[in-house]
This record gives C-alpha cells, structure tokens and sequence, in this order.
C-alpha cells in the first residue's frame, strides 16, 4: 500500500507540457511512495532506502550519466564531461518523515548536472542517522570535489517569516549526542510505600527539564531529549533503570561546549560547527541577487553532509528552499511551494555552471 496522503505541490507548466518542474515533482512523488504507511519511510539500513537508490540510478542513466556505486554505498553519476564539482544530498528519511527531505537535493541535482553538461551528482547514504555515508568516505580518504553544492528545504520557518523564497547557508551548528542513565530500585507499584521508593524515572524526569533549561541560558542553542527507555518497563513496577537520549546543538564550539557541560553528559558522537565556504556562497548570493530577490543568509540547525564535507577541506555551500507550514519537518506536513523550487533549482544550476567552468 503506498504512502498516506501528504501535502502536495501544485503543478506549474502550460496543459499538455512537461515541463522539468513536473519531472522533478513527479519523482518526489515516486520517492515518497517508496516504504508505504504514512509519510516517507525509508531508514538507514534497510530495503526502502536500497530501492530509491536504484530508482535514482535509473533516473541517472537515463539521463546520459555515468553510474557508479562506491565502496560506501554512495551512487554517484558523472557526466562524460568529468568534473569534480559535486551536487546532491540524501535518499535516506526519519520514520514517517516528508517528502522533500533530502530528496530534493537528490532530485534537482541531477537536473542541474543534465542541464549544465557538467558536474556529478551524488546521493549519500545514512545522513538521517549521523551522515553515515559522507562520514565514510572522508573516513577511507575516497575521492572528495573540489567543491559541493547541497540544495535542501530549510527545515525551519525563518525564511517564511522573512518572505523569502531562498537562503544562503553561513554555518552548519555543531552537535553532540548521547545519553544519561538513572539508576533506581524497581518494586511493586502496589506495595511500595513512598516513603521508600527509589524511582529511577522521576530522576530522568528532573534531567529532562534540566537539558531543556540548559539551552535556555545559550544563545543560539537547542537540547532535545527524544527517546526515553524505562526498566523493567511494566506498568505495575516502579522504574529501576531509565536512559534518556540527548541531542545538544550549538553555533559555535565555545557554546557547544558550555551546553554539554551545563547538561552533564558524555557524547557517544560529537560534530563541530563547520562554516560554509566563502566563495561558494557568494556566487550562491550573486545569483539570487541577479534576479531580484532577496538575499538572506543563515546558520543552519540541522546537521548535513554538507558539513562533514566542508569539515573535511571541500569548499561547500548550501542553499535552502523555504520550508512551509512553519517549517513543518520530519513529518507528512513538510512542504516547499512548486515555485520556490523551480527558482531554487534555477539558482543551483547556474552556480554549478559557474563553479564547474573549465
């Protein structure tokens, strides 16, 4: 059964015609579809996100690229005309994510790649749970561009509030990950007394509203606890054992560090903010500017292998398409205006031209 229903795109372009726009939104649609129940389902590892590789690598050499699978599991498709300049972003999603989440960049790339006749598109592997894909090539010393270009939905409501259509990434925030654990004493629920229990959860209840304060106190920062695991978990026992997961994000190291000390916690997975490449967002700006829009520059929230590639020495930018809704995320309710894309896919195209030129 295919995917629920979600908000959709309206289509541009005259009666009759098909027009890129429609074969960008018609392949969103085919992605979407992939994993079935409600939203976009395919997570890292798994069937789903293995079948929207091999649909995008049918959309790649239909296209006249060449296909290549590395030893990560990225699908790269090149041009005749070879080029480092790379565009792209992920297949992979959250459970029950949106549609343009990731696939956009996906997608538009290899519009951009057709139209310029240059350049390779690239489509990462695992980005939803820690950029796994562009991790692993940096990690091996694999091919890297000399310049990467990633188009994504802003996943935020900034540029909606703004009125703008399009953003220029500055910065991707740093990020830390892991998790705090409570010790109790499990008991019967019945029998206890009170006076006595030692309850693990109503611990992790106190540390729950400590991370959320501690962001509070730092400008620019988040701290989100979304998993909890209670031990033995029946609903007639007192908690014995509770871990919390926390994700802890700051603009720059010297809050990031502040944020997980004021949590208290030890990081499974730590990455630094990384800042966007000066060149590559200004031809990104010039472009915007050249057809009367507004230029609007902004840090991004949500990590990206943007920054893991901009960490590892390749020149980077990101540009983002409004993200609708009040920049709903993650969820069915994600949505980006036809038109919005259609300018964005405009502006990736002729900065990859630019970039790429011999």
């Amino acid at each position: 059964m295919g995917a629920a229903a979600a908000p959709r795109v309206l289509r541009a372009g005259k009666p009759g015609s098909y027009t890129q726009l429609m074969r960008i939104l018609d392949r969103l649609d085919e992605l979407y579809a992939i994993g079935g129940g409600r939203g976009a389902n395919r997570p890292h590892p798994g069937a789903a996100e293995d079948q929207a590789h091999a649909l995008v690598a049918g959309w790649m050499e239909d296209t006249g690229l060449e296909v290549e699978v590395d030893p990560d599991g990225n699908l790269l498709g090149r041009t005749a005309e070879r080029s480092d300049v790379w565009v792209g972003s992920h297949l992979d999603t959250v459970p029950q994510g949106g549609r343009f989440d990731g696939a956009l960049g996906v997608v538009a790339g290899i519009e951009a790649v057709e139209s310029v006749g240059r350049g390779s598109v690239v489509a990462f592997r695992g980005e939803e749970v820690g950029c796994v894909g562009s991790r692993a090539l940096v990690a091996r010393g694999g091919e890297l561009p000399s310049a990467f270009l990633e188009l994504h939905i802003e996943q935020g409501p900034a540029l909606e509030q703004a009125g703008s259509p399009l953003g220029v990434v500055t910065s991707i925030v740093g990020y830390a990950r892991g998790e705090l654990v409570f010790e109790g004493r499990a008991g019967h629920a019945g029998t206890t007394p009170m006076y006595v229990r030692d309850d693990a959860l109503l611990r992790a209840a106190a540390a729950i509203f400590r991370v959320s304060a501690a962001a509070r106190e730092i400008d620019g920062a988040v701290a989100t606890v979304g998993q909890v695991e209670v031990e033995p978990g029946g609903a007639n026992v007192i908690p014995g054992r509770v871990s919390i997961s926390v994700d802890a994000r700051a603009p720059d190291t010297r809050r990031l560090d502040r944020l997980i000390d004021a949590i208290g916690f030890e990081p499974r997975q730590r990455t630094e903010p990384t800042a966007m490449d000066e060149r590559c967002r200004t031809v990104l700006c010039e472009e915007i500017a050249a057809r009367g829009l507004p230029v609007v520059e902004l840090p991004s929230g949500a990590g990206h292998d943007a920054g893991i590639l901009a960490a590892a020495g390749v020149p980077s930018a990101m540009l983002f398409v409004r993200s609708l809704n009040e920049g709903a995320s993650h969820c069915p309710e994600e949505l980006s205006s036809a038109e919005d894309i259609e300018l964005a896919v405009e502006i990736l195209t002729a900065t990859l031209g630019r970039l790429s030129a011999p």
